[in-house]
């Protein structure tokens, strides 16, 4: 005879570290340490950016709320918007099936999530033999980002 079974405690009930070594428990992090983590806009759909996260980074992100990558060019932490003001606040948190690539959808604060001054990083679409730019840049990187030398 089957017994009634009470619905598990949402995640959210669950303390934050609970939440986060759950999660990290199921990825599986590259050979650099690295896992994939794809930004999506939780409004709109519209996929915004690629990048990566380590261990540190994805538990700082789960913790925090605020996406936190890192860098493979310059090798570091780095929380999105820290130079341009245009963050990303976590809404949702999946896995794939393999668990060697997450997606967050977002809140994404400012205008444009892609260094370039686009809403997406993902603003090229091959049409015929050619890249065909879908979308221009809603501020100038110059006058956002610092310049490394």
């Amino acid at each position: 005879m089957w017994g009634v079974v009470s619905p598990p405690a949402s995640s959210t009930q669950l303390p934050i570290a609970m939440r986060a070594d759950a999660l990290l428990a199921q990825v599986k992090f590259n050979a650099d340490g690295l896992v994939i983590a794809v930004a999506q806009d939780h409004a709109t759909g519209e996929v915004l950016m690629l990048a990566y996260m380590n261990v540190a980074t994805l538990r700082q992100t789960i913790e925090t709320g605020v996406m936190t990558y890192w860098s493979r060019s310059r090798q570091k932490v780095w929380v999105k918007g820290e130079s341009s003001g245009n963050t990303q606040s976590v809404r949702e948190v999946s896995i794939d099936c393999d668990g060697d690539a997450l997606l967050f959808k977002v809140d994404q604060r400012g205008a444009a999530a892609c260094h370039t001054g686009r809403v997406s990083c993902f603003y090229r679409r091959l049409e015929d033999d050619a890249l065909v730019v879908t979308s221009e840049p809603l501020f100038d990187p110059s006058t956002v980002y610092k310049q490394h030398e």
